[in-house]
């Protein structure tokens, strides 16, 4: 399921640039409340309206089950027809799904392509097989432009609950819309209650304005920590130490992924990824001053490397910290270095000429490909830990290690296994000649003293 969006409406493009232009409508409201298209009644009617169903629902006990319908690929008819032909397809689409529903329904037109339906005293099995005749009947063919358009639609059912008001009620249909939307469309999907922490669209809405609040204040106070993971060499030295990112404020520790995947919705990544390549500079020097060239991996995002300013940070960490270049990499995943975005092509191109190691982060999922490693400026490839998890019981699993290994050896490239939490894990990693391995086996992540501690102890250069 992905995730829910804050409030009801969403904002795909439409003529005026906002479904909200367009929204409709609930049937059986005052007149003038009326779209003139569909002749539903307009959404701002839709609040009054649904509260007033919840009302005569829960005093004959009865159920209530609501339908949110968005056609698919609508947008291509406005662009390619104009809007008088798309009010035209509108105004069909919305007889036929009234000659579906009966007049016991209530209508809301919800944007400029998207409809909820309300069926008072509809258990959930006969909303399904309404759901089923609205997709065979949208489905019919429409002349347009002198051909035949064949329409569909998503729909997403849903059911009062118990705790719900209208507001909540609405999200939760429109969220089982984008799920069927998401699995391809031209389909419905049910939803029912969802846990509390997920069941409001506006709930994870503020839960990121506050992690936003937060990380702002963190860049303010400097609350924000990086820690660092050593990769070990088979002999005990340290390759190197990723540095990964942590952020406690007011004693609460926030979720690294939560933080990352807020900072990358907000741009605030840029901002966290230069204060980062500065930190883990600092890092590196310190480790130095105590007599250790180990370097220090830094995560580095598609957002920073899309910025023109990208390589005099990376330089200015550099100066700052007094280090030559080598002293750090930079940790991309695969897809990154194959964009062909000029500035993040200019970027990497600018970080490897001037000695800073890159390493493929990840390595194994998604983008891989064998075509692409000759061609990768890359210095490091790191295996993701969904393949190391297998190990050492799958022999696949291991005769893909072994073979990437020597592949990446002939390149000039140092291997590293990621997530190694076993003896027996460390032994087939090692059975397979990869160079370096990381994981909890050897380390979890620590604070930058921990690790000048632990470096005396266990590390060598």
């Amino acid at each position: 399921m992905q995730p829910a969006r804050s409030g009801i409406i969403k904002r795909r493009g439409t003529r005026s640039g906002s479904k909200r232009a367009r929204a409709g409508a609930v049937s059986g409201a005052r007149p003038a409340a009326c779209d003139e298209t569909t002749g539903f009644q307009l959404r701002s009617a839709a609040s009054r309206v649904v509260a007033r169903l919840f009302a005569t629902t829960e005093l004959a006990n009865a159920a209530l089950s609501a339908l949110w319908l968005d056609l698919d690929r609508f947008r291509q008819v406005n662009e390619s027809f104009g809007y008088a032909e798309a009010d035209a397809v509108i105004a069909c689409i919305a007889g036929r799904v009234r000659s579906v529903v009966g007049d016991g329904a209530t209508l809301l037109r919800m944007g400029s392509d998207e409809f909820a339906v309300l069926l008072p005293a509809v258990e959930t099995p006969d909303a399904e097989r309404i759901a089923g005749r609205l997709l065979a009947v949208i489905d019919q063919p429409i002349s347009l432009g002198g051909f035949l358009f064949r329409p569909s639609v998503s729909i997403g059912i849903t059911w009062r609950q118990a705790a719900d008001d209208p507001l909540r009620l609405l999200e939760r249909a429109d969220r089982a819309m984008s799920e069927a939307k998401r699995q391809g469309g031209n389909r419905f999907v049910v939803l029912a209650a969802e846990p509390p922490r997920t069941m409001s669209g506006s709930w994870a809405a503020r839960q990121d304005l506050e992690i936003e609040s937060v990380l702002h204040a963190a860049l303010a106070t400097g609350d924000l920590e990086l820690h660092y993971q050593p990769i070990v060499r088979p002999g005990g030295g340290v390759e190197a130490v990723e540095a990964l990112m942590r952020c406690a404020v007011g004693g609460r520790q926030l979720s690294p992924l939560q933080v990352v995947a807020v900072a990358e919705r907000t741009g605030l990544i840029v901002r966290l990824g230069e204060w980062s390549l500065l930190q883990g500079a600092r890092c590196a020097a310190r480790l130095r001053e105590q007599g250790s060239q180990t370097k220090v991996a830094i995560n580095v995002s598609r957002l920073q490397l899309c910025s023109p300013n990208f390589l005099s940070v990376l330089h200015a960490a550099l100066i700052c910290s007094r280090l030559p270049a080598d002293a750090i990499e930079l940790e991309l995943t695969e897809s990154l270095f194959m964009d062909i975005s000029p500035v993040v092509q200019a970027n990497l191109r600018g970080a490897r000429e001037g000695g800073v190691g890159l390493a493929i982060d990840d390595f194994g999922t998604g983008y891989s490909s064998l075509a692409n490693l000759k061609d990768l400026p890359a210095t490091k490839l790191k295996f993701d830990r969904a393949f190391i998890r297998e190990l050492p019981g799958d022999r696949r699993a291991f005769a893909i290690l072994s073979a990437i290994t020597r592949l990446a050896g002939e390149l000039g490239m140092v291997v590293v296994a990621e997530g190694v939490e076993t003896a027996a894990q460390l032994t087939a990693c090692e059975a397979a000649r990869v160079d370096a391995t990381q994981g909890f086996l050897h380390a979890k992540p620590m604070s930058e003293e921990a690790l000048l501690r632990w470096m005396k102890t266990a590390g060598t250069p």
